[in-house]
């Protein structure tokens, strides 16, 4: 393992009945070498010889990680390790892309990181991936919260029909015509994601910004990749191993979901009742509730990890 020990203070003052407190917090980056070659970034906060760690495990599929404010979040109360997906961000790599390599390379990353198991905390499709690496290591996970999925059941007819509703005639016929485009330039690219983005969000305004920040960093999109594993994800959907993963879940695992997410929070529901788990519905806000609520998403996601550290 090649590990850049990248060692700072954070020095964050707070006033508190007239005196001030310090946290001073360790950043560790490193790349870690797969069994196949590929090699893959991450990003460790805290004492790492505290156990137990937290693993944020972002979505996309296809994109780079971008959980850092969520990190942020929990940073002071357990290690916190994020990593890059294979293929994205600086864990550059060329090659098919699978659902069970990407489980694999998970386990891989805990056993370089020397973490026999781990609170996990997926968004998006990192659910997915977090569910899928429960069937397989369930041993490996101590605790779970997936945030805004994984969807189960024709979850796809609402959210299409939701996100038309959110968009103007203009914008959906834009977005359609810029999906056509075979080699679009950076500013197509940008206004593409824009277009796709921001009716993640419950407040359209704010929500467009959002989502052209986001195009401009979350990048280059690795578009194979979301093909790919889309389509095994549709020709193998979690709906087909629900029985199995409920036996396996860890006793504190928890869904978290924003109301207004264009993904219909009743696909939530229905998983919530499937694998009898408690759903926490995020009021005002989308598919990222940490911008539009941040401090009712830092209240659970506190009591979650204090909960599960504590266990």
């Amino acid at each position: 393992m090649s590990v850049l020990s990248l060692f700072f203070n954070l020095w964050r003052s707070f006033s508190e009945i007239g005196k001030f407190s310090v946290v001073t917090l360790m950043e560790t980056q490193g790349r870690t070498s797969m069994t196949d070659g590929a090699q893959l970034r991450w990003i460790a906060l805290g004492d790492t010889s505290r156990k137990l760690p937290v693993v944020m495990v972002h979505g996309g599929p296809g994109l780079p990680d971008y959980l850092g404010d969520v990190a942020a979040m929990v940073e002071d109360l357990a290690p916190v390790y994020r990593y890059d997906q294979r293929g994205t961000g600086r864990s550059s790599w060329r090659g098919r892309h699978s659902l069970a390599r990407h489980v694999d390379d998970l386990a891989e990353l805990l056993d370089a990181w020397d973490v026999a198991k781990a609170v996990l905390i997926g968004h998006s499709y990192g659910t997915d991936l977090a569910s899928r690496f429960c069937l397989t290591h369930p041993a490996r996970v101590a605790a779970m919260l997936l945030m805004c999925g994984p969807f189960v059941g024709d979850w796809r007819t609402g959210d299409r029909a939701e996100r038309d509703r959110r968009m103007s005639a203009v914008q959906r016929e834009r977005l359609h015509v810029l999906e056509q485009v075979p080699d679009r330039t950076e500013e197509q690219e940008v206004e593409l994601l824009t277009l796709t983005w921001f009716t993640d969000h419950a407040d359209p305004e704010r929500g467009w910004r959002w989502a052209a920040q986001g195009a401009r960093r979350r990048r280059p999109i690795n578009w194979a990749m979301n093909g790919e594993i889309g389509r095994e994800g549709r020709a193998d959907p979690l709906d087909a191993h629900l029985t199995e993963l409920r036996a396996c879940l860890p006793a504190r695992t928890e869904l978290l979901g924003g109301v207004d997410d264009p993904r219909p929070v009743a696909a939530l529901e229905s998983l919530a009742r499937r694998l009898d788990l408690r759903l926490t519905r995020i009021e005002g806000a989308g598919h990222e509730p940490w911008l539009e609520e941040p401090d009712a998403v830092r209240a659970h996601l506190r009591r979650f990890v204090q909960r599960a550290a504590g266990a």
